[in-house]
């Protein structure tokens, strides 16, 4: 009985095939400010200056892309394997390799002096920018904690040159843009909020008014917005996307719980955590029961506003800095 089989043809599929072509990308630029960011910046990767090559970065660097992650587990005599009750990032280590090349001894000498002035800890935080062809920088805040302590092995130095191994400890492991989102609105007038209408409505002095708000986060992961209220306000509650909240009820003797003229700012980030006014007023203690300063998601998401507005026009403000994972 004959076998069926396939015909071993090959068909001519060449004209069908679209090779990529690959986009020409310029080197990564590379740059560390000491003294909290406000100091002189120094380029790491750009060739420039009477004094070329001056510092510049080896391959071999590390920590510049996830950071590392604590996973908190618990285990059970009676089940196998464990359960995973959450995650956290933890503090990111970095490894600069740095070549300093100067055309004379003097030259060297104030390359290392102007270097150890960027990373002395007690001066403040040193930033590393990076930046990619045609992007936004991306910023990470590091403290020095070793490596320039120096070697005068024949491998390590010489007479115009030195190598270092810098290492850094990013206490907030993500990298920020320089753009930051905010909108502002008025109780009277609609203004864009995150790219889209803040609230569809229109308030009336002591009304109250509920609405969604769509907002936008462009990080990679959660970020904290800090909020700026100016009343008057009777009464206002914001709930998150995640179903938390914090707001302000309505007072026992029906005043406004914001006046008009104060500025209260809930700054919900991290290490801030603070609810006052514009005078020092603490208002933690009028919060509602229970109040999450709650957090944004990436992407795109929908909190609640529901406000009573006083005697005035009060109006909102929400600032959102978006985080990264990488450069």
């Amino acid at each position: 009985m004959p076998i069926p089989a396939r015909s071993t043809a090959v068909a001519d599929r060449t004209a069908s095939v679209v090779y990529p072509v690959p986009e020409r990308w310029q080197r990564t630029y590379v740059s560390i400010r000491g003294q909290n960011g406000e100091g002189e910046e120094i380029p790491l990767t750009a060739l420039r200056g009477g004094s070329w090559p001056a510092l510049m970065l080896q391959p071999g660097a590390t920590g510049l892309d996830l950071p590392p992650y604590a996973v908190h587990m618990d285990e059970s005599p009676n089940l196998d394997g464990a359960m995973v009750r959450g995650a956290r990032a933890s503090a990111r280590q970095v490894l600069l390799p740095i070549f300093v090349y100067g055309i004379d001894r003097k030259t060297l000498r104030q390359f290392k002096a102007k270097l150890a002035g960027a990373l002395n800890p007690r001066l403040g935080y040193s930033v590393l920018t990076f930046i990619e062809q045609g992007g936004e920088p991306r910023r990470l805040k590091c403290y020095y904690v070793g490596g320039m302590e120096g070697s005068e092995s024949a491998d390590a130095s010489g007479f115009t040159w030195v190598a270092y191994g810098i290492q850094l400890t990013a206490a907030d492991p993500f990298f920020y843009g320089d753009t930051v989102t905010a909108a502002s609105w008025s109780f009277g007038t609609d203004q864009p909020f995150l790219g889209n209408p803040f609230l569809p409505i229109t308030l009336a002095k002591g009304t109250v008014s509920t609405g969604s708000l769509t907002i936008e986060n462009a990080g990679d992961i959660e970020a904290w917005p800090v909020w700026e209220i100016t009343g008057p306000l009777k009464r206002f509650k914001f709930t998150g996307p995640d179903g938390t909240s914090f707001g302000i009820p309505t007072q026992p003797s029906n005043t406004d719980a914001l006046p008009s003229g104060r500025t209260l700012t809930v700054d919900c980030r991290p290490g801030y955590k603070t609810v006052s006014d514009n005078t020092g007023k603490i208002y933690f203690p009028m919060l509602s029961a229970n109040p999450s300063l709650w957090s944004v998601p990436p992407g795109t998401s929908t909190a609640q506003a529901d406000l009573l507005a006083g005697s005035g026009t009060p109006t909102v403000k929400m600032t959102l800095h978006p985080r990264y994972l990488t450069y």
